[in-house]
């Protein structure tokens, strides 16, 4: 019975992703758009990642400890750009997105425009969703974070990071949309580098904001679909066409 039962929650929730799947498909396949699913990521082990934390300690005046090893410390590594842990793990930047795939299980899409499907949108914060998307020869990482930036008040933030210098950012721009029951929003903007933190992204507030009440006017039954579409940037194309 125990077998039975852990087997027949699987198929459940197999139905359930293959329905949520479905669902964004119909409503985005005119656009011949591919959807990803993504699960929310939510732990009580929530952690600020160590920009975040070196930030805070800016704020407050307060320098980091000197530690012997800082001196021959390579300035060419870079932490784990992934938000949802706190992950000691270092590296150069070539190398970021095997280490994102394989120790953190992050998806990557493949598309010039693709749809973000969170599921569970509901869950109480701090709660992630990520995925990759791989387009224009460069990886990207998008985050939605749904976050208390006022205590009782949620908020969701979602931003587009290039895998890559803040340079070759510039070369880009990335547009997030919502469109649902007849209204649709629009962010546009250029993406930031992993280099500069997804912690400071978003208490900067650079980045597509919604309070919880936009939010429900653009979720499906605790799902919320963003439509991404990343181009080169205008001055950039005007540069490869001379």
């Amino acid at each position: 019975m125990l077998f039975f039962t852990q087997c027949f929650g699987a198929v459940l929730d197999l139905i359930h992703l293959r329905f949520q799947h479905y669902k964004a498909k119909r409503v985005f396949s005119a656009a011949g758009q591919l959807v990803c699913v993504v699960n929310p990521t939510h732990s009580l082990k929530y952690a600020p990642t160590r920009c975040a934390a070196a930030q805070e300690s800016a704020e407050q005046g307060i320098l980091p400890p000197c530690h012997h090893h800082e001196a021959v410390h390579d300035p060419q590594l870079v932490p784990c750009t992934c938000p949802l842990f706190s992950c000691p793990w270092e590296g150069h930047l070539e190398v970021v997105v095997s280490h994102l795939r394989q120790t953190h299980r992050i998806n990557i899409l493949h598309g010039a425009e693709i749809v973000f499907l969170a599921t569970d949108m509901n869950l109480p914060a701090p709660t992630d969703w990520i995925i990759m998307h791989s387009c224009l020869g460069h990886q990207f990482l998008l985050v939605l974070r749904k976050q208390e930036k006022y205590e009782g008040h949620p908020q969701f933030f979602a931003t587009m990071m290039l895998i890559g210098t803040p340079s070759q950012a510039n070369n880009f721009t990335y547009r997030l949309e919502l469109n649902r029951n007849q209204r649709r929003l629009k962010w546009e903007a250029t993406p930031r580098s992993v280099l500069e933190c997804v912690d400071s992204v978003i208490s900067d507030g650079d980045c597509l904001v919604l309070n919880t009440s936009l939010a429900q006017l653009f979720s499906d039954n605790g799902s919320l679909a963003i439509g991404i579409a990343i181009t080169t940037s205008k001055v950039h194309s005007s540069e490869a066409e001379m």
